[in-house]
């Protein structure tokens, strides 16, 4: 074991053994001075299932827009984070820990896509796009889910003022990286669907694990990364020349950062939607704190305007391979968690544009047979600058609770 790993382990054993007001004390995670944030390469996104799954439905389908909401939209003013001393992840862990129990696990997620509007980078506006799911889980795994197209709008007072001189249009319509035209209206709307939790006949899965199993998780975190090492899918980034493989195998074949980038994945599943007890969120935090190269920054905002503590990701990519990698392929990004470790809870997970789209890029031929060609034009974020959110997922609620599904 060399000194780095040593450092580790004792840092999670005073996690484990300090009350959450001594170690926030002891780390100075409150109070430490701040400074602007170096500007760092990039990992993009290897979703999270969720992430992914529920921004490609929202890219292709209708998407209701309404400038009614008073939330702060992603990549506006105070979007940037500063740097932060102590690390926050032990102190989230402490109090998650801390967290009560319930019958249900009740969780509210907002996704949201940020498409560009226009034909060129001076007169262009973003659009923030998204959907809300709610969902309460009993310990069998069964219970009740909706979703709904949740309002959204220009992103900035400047997007707006520019949507405005384009005539205030009720439906926009931009290109979408899977090369069709999507419709956005920009109207109110209001109402919600119901949802299957999971196909008629299986029951409730996470990468395999069912809710049974996700509660009996280990609380040790090195006992928990090595349960989930075990855990199969497709984890690798992609090649840009298509020449890797697909393949289903546990992370535990990964190495490096794409390792550092599959358990960071499903670390998020775990803290942010996924039924486990709260002594497992709690681990969740720890096997994190002790990741090589996470990295715990200032103060920042997520996409609903909520105050927490950065946490960053050293990846170049965190695009996996699968049908919904073409669109990231063009432009490197980062991904940045926001936390809230006074109540030890996941704000929000946010990709950020390190580099914007540029260039364009064979793709391999389609179902039909027929030559495919990946090109800036059809990328929802092709005028983003660096920093600006390209897509998010925040968590609204995420708690145990003995209340009703309703």
């Amino acid at each position: 074991m060399d000194e780095i790993d040593a450092l580790r382990q004792v840092r999670t054993a005073l996690a484990q053994q300090e009350t959450p007001e001594r170690l926030a004390e002891r780390i100075d995670w409150r109070s430490a001075p701040s400074a602007p944030a170096a500007p760092r390469r990039s990992r993009f996104r290897v979703p999270l299932l969720s992430l992914v799954t529920a921004t490609a439905v929202a890219a292709a389908s209708v998407t209701v827009v309404t400038l009614a909401s008073n939330e702060r939209t992603p990549g506006g003013p105070g979007a940037q984070a500063t740097v932060h001393g102590g690390n926050a992840l032990l102190v989230a862990a402490a109090n998650a820990e801390k967290a009560p129990d319930g019958r249900y696990w009740h969780t509210k997620r907002l996704t949201g896509r940020v498409f560009a509007v226009g034909k060129t980078a001076a007169d262009h506006y973003k659009v923030d796009t998204g959907q809300e799911f709610e969902t309460w889980v009993d310990r069998n795994g069964q219970g009740r889910a909706f979703m709904s197209d949740r309002p959204a709008r220009p992103v900035t007072p400047e997007d707006e003022r520019k949507w405005r001189e384009a005539g205030s249009p009720m439906r926009i319509e931009t290109p979408d990286a899977d090369g069709v035209t999507v419709s956005l209206y920009v109207k109110p709307f209001t109402g919600r669907a119901p949802m299957s939790l999971f196909p008629e006949g299986e029951v409730y899965n996470f990468h395999g694990l069912t809710a049974r199993q996700l509660a009996e998780l280990p609380t040790d975190p090195k006992a928990l990364e090595n349960v989930l090492l075990d855990l199969k899918g497709e984890w690798r980034a992609y090649s840009k020349d298509f020449s890797q493989e697909r393949r289903n195998e546990p992370i535990r074949a990964l190495s490096g950062a794409e390792r550092v980038r599959a358990l960071s994945d499903v670390a998020g599943g775990l803290l942010g939607d996924q039924p486990v007890p709260p002594a497992v969120r709690a681990a969740a935090f720890k096997m994190l704190a002790g990741l090589p190269g996470v990295k715990v920054e200032g103060k920042g905002t997520d996409p609903l305007g909520r105050t927490g503590t950065v946490v960053s990701l050293p990846l170049e990519t965190t695009v996996p391979l699968g049908l919904y990698s073409a669109p990231k392929q063009l432009g490197t990004y980062r991904r940045q968690w926001i936390i809230d470790p006074s109540r030890g809870t996941l704000l929000a997970i946010q990709d950020l544009v390190a580099t914007p789209p540029k260039g364009s890029r064979e793709l391999p031929p389609g179902d039909n047979g027929r030559p495919r060609r990946l090109t800036v034009d059809n990328q929802p974020d092709r005028f983003h600058k660096p920093g600006e959110v390209s897509m998010y997922e925040a968590y609204v609620v995420a708690e145990w609770t003995d209340s009703e599904p309703r």
